[in-house]
């Protein structure tokens, strides 16, 4: 969507604002023993509690309130019975809707004892999403994102997920443009200013395509390396962008 009045504005405000308070209470959730189940429900009840329903099960019925991937799960993961163990690489996306209103985050989470490469990937992903930021102008081409991206994996000899980008948002959880996370020669168009969009570094640790699971829902990394997944909801303006999802 294009923000055309201040009330889209705040609408998306305060939807963001929620994403955004909802990630240290699921984060605190990730420990071993916990179930990928056990984190949904808490994500339910926070939501639920604030007037807010979930974005994918509105939009596609997905079964589950927000999606939880873990370690070569790359996006879409259904909760379910699976256990947090040490070691894990939890992403937590969450989609939100309330009063008509849809923003879009995720947040790569590891658990004790993190290996140099988990820590490593998270800290790609993340700045792969600065650099992003600092490319989204109005006027801009919207291959300016994927390239920024792109040069930051290299940096560190990670992999970009190809099959797997950033969107529109804002009235559903995907609209128009795609924003691939490469430098894809495909990618036509440029940034205006007003519109809603999720930026979303989606890397792996090695090389291979998403593949989905059995589940008909979950991305699987091809050769078993872990991912990671960095994303805001932001506003793009003649500046630098407004991040809706984030307190930073």
């Amino acid at each position: 969507m294009t923000v055309r009045s201040q009330a889209d504005l705040e609408g998306l405000r305060h939807v963001g604002r929620l994403v955004a308070e909802s990630f240290p209470v699921l984060e605190a959730m990730v420990r071993p023993g916990v179930t990928t189940a056990q984190i949904d429900a808490e994500a339910a009840r926070f939501f639920t509690s604030r007037g807010a329903t979930s974005g994918p099960q509105r939009d596609y019925d997905f079964p589950g309130f927000i999606c939880i991937s873990v370690n070569d799960e790359i996006v879409h993961g259904i909760p379910g019975r699976r256990e947090i163990r040490p070691g894990d690489l939890v992403k937590l996306d969450v989609t939100a809707e309330c009063d008509g209103y849809i923003t879009d985050a995720a947040i790569s989470v590891p658990v004790p004892p993190v290996s140099q490469t988990t820590a490593r990937l998270i800290a790609c992903a993340r700045e792969a999403f600065d650099r992003a930021m600092e490319v989204t102008r109005a006027g801009a081409p919207i291959v300016a994102i994927g390239r920024a991206v792109e040069a930051t994996a290299a940096r560190y000899g990670f992999h970009v997920v190809r099959e797997l980008s950033g969107h529109g948002v804002g009235r559903r959880v995907h609209e128009p443009p795609e924003v691939p996370n490469w430098d894809d020669p495909a990618s036509r168009g440029t940034l205006s200013a007003g519109q809603v969009l999720a930026v979303e570094p989606i890397l792996a640790a090695g090389p291979g395509r998403a593949l989905e699971a059995r589940d008909g829902w979950t991305m699987m990394q091809e050769h078993a390396f872990p991912s990671a997944h960095h994303e805001h909801t932001l506003v793009v303006r003649d500046g630098p962008p407004l991040i809706l999802t984030s307190f930073a």
